[in-house]
């Protein structure tokens, strides 16, 4: 496993790391996502990402069962917060009340002292932005929190968030966790830049676009699949975007590599990234998705893949 610094950060992650997104404590059986964990630990992934909304706190819960088991020091563990919980008014957004108390929930559910990062699942209009940096930086100084990060977040609102932080003294938020795939790379102009300027690593949810970039919906959406609910993928299965995955499939082949493999490799390309967050039903999966670190594309591939995308 290549292991990436986050950041200008000290702290190093795995470059393949495992996410509770869409199956820890929802469509996939609580053994069978605790097995996929164990697998991914076992395999040398030490970062796991979940939030406090998936699953309503189940999917916090399932993964806490699984790495008591382990050495607590060699895992890094983030959470988020910012989706409501409840149907409380407070029970939401990035104030300092909803940030204070959804920490420690996080952490009982997870069966741990600190997290290693804590994200600020997405911007909070409502919040005067100075009120979320000083909380999230309060967590740090407590020592509930190693590092706190963003995710989701603009270009801009991560520069604001930069400035707050250095004029107040503060710590500065370390990594942003942005959607970033072959079909979709709009952090590339500005997202990117600001975070290399700033010292962020980047995180990256969906770097298969929810399994369209692995190649299994090119004949369409099996019916009764988690794809079949996804309005979002049913959006992006077109005509175009089949044919590049088709093209990108047969280059694929002949590195002798998965479709999978080859679109998380090409997240990995860039020296930004940090960490590709993966998703897994099988522990089959979580094994062909560590092989993906392996991988090196040459100059020439990249291209053609450029072609293709273009």
């Amino acid at each position: 496993m290549d292991y990436r610094r986050l950041g200008n950060a000290g702290m190093r992650v795995s470059a393949v790391s495992l996410g509770a997104w869409l199956t820890y404590g929802g469509s996939v059986e609580n053994q069978t996502a605790a097995d996929c964990l164990r697998t991914a630990i076992d395999h040398g992934i030490n970062f796991i990402d979940v939030a406090d909304i998936y699953a309503r706190g189940e999917a916090e819960k399932v993964v806490g069962g699984v790495i008591r088991d382990y050495k607590r020091s060699d895992l890094v563990i983030s959470s988020k917060v910012y989706w409501p919980m409840s149907d409380h008014v407070n029970d939401k957004g990035l104030s300092r009340k909803h940030i204070m108390e959804s920490i420690d929930k996080t952490l009982q559910r997870l069966g741990t002292d600190y997290l290693d990062i804590y994200f600020c699942h997405r911007f909070d209009p409502e919040t005067p932005l100075e009120e979320t940096v000083r909380a999230m930086s309060d967590l740090v100084q407590a020592g509930k929190v190693v590092y706190w990060g963003t995710s989701v977040w603009e270009a801009d609102q991560i520069e604001a968030a930069v400035g707050l932080a250095r004029q107040y003294n503060g710590y500065l938020p370390q990594v942003e966790q942005p959607r970033y795939n072959m079909l979709d790379r709009h952090i590339e102009p500005e997202i990117m830049p600001a975070c290399t300027k700033h010292g962020l690593g980047i995180t990256v949810w969906s770097p298969l676009a929810q399994g369209l970039l692995t190649g299994k919906y090119n004949n369409g959406i099996p019916e009764g699949s988690r794809g079949a609910d996804t309005n979002w993928l049913k959006g992006e299965l077109n005509d175009a975007n089949v044919a590049k995955i088709k093209s990108l499939g047969e280059i694929a082949a002949e590195h002798s590599i998965t479709m999978g493999q080859l679109a998380l490799a090409w997240v990995l390309r860039r020296p930004e990234v940090s960490s590709v967050i993966t998703g897994a039903t099988k522990t089959s999966h979580v094994l062909d998705n560590i092989k993906a670190a392996e991988v090196q594309l040459s100059a020439e591939t990249l291209g053609r893949i450029e072609e293709i995308l273009a």
